[in-house]
């Protein structure tokens, strides 16, 4: 089996469940991410402009060629409502053969690759 090109796991957090969901849906859609999970109910407490904050938020994880952290990224700036919303990005260093091939093929194609959409739905 030839190697497979690297994911990784972005991960960013939002104020509403509703901007969970538009991120979510506008990264599906760009096809710059395949797979999004949406986690509720953080307690997020922070120093922002020399104050304690806390808040409650939603976490994003998204999957993604490791190609793609800086397009994710921006995408999520253009959308995001905070003035610097969190954006990591963590490289997996395991994964499921058949999982990696479902994230690398249901993003665009590499430059120079068609879109013939042949990679198998593992819905």
């Amino acid at each position: 089996m030839a190697e497979l090109e690297e994911i990784t796991l972005i991960m960013t957090s939002v104020g509403t469940e509703q901007q969970a969901v538009e991120i979510s849906e506008e990264l599906i859609e760009r096809r710059l991410a395949t797979c999004i999970n949406i986690v509720p109910c953080l307690r997020s407490i922070y120093r922002w402009k020399g104050k304690v904050c806390e808040d409650t938020e939603y976490l994003l994880l998204i999957k993604t060629p490791r190609r793609y952290f800086d397009r994710v990224s921006d995408a999520i700036r253009e959308i995001h409502s905070y003035e610097l919303p969190e954006i990591l990005g963590f490289p997996i260093v395991n994964a499921e053969p058949h999982f990696q091939e479902w994230v690398l093929g249901m993003v665009q194609p590499a430059e120079g690759e068609g879109d013939d959409d042949d990679t198998p739905d593992y819905d």
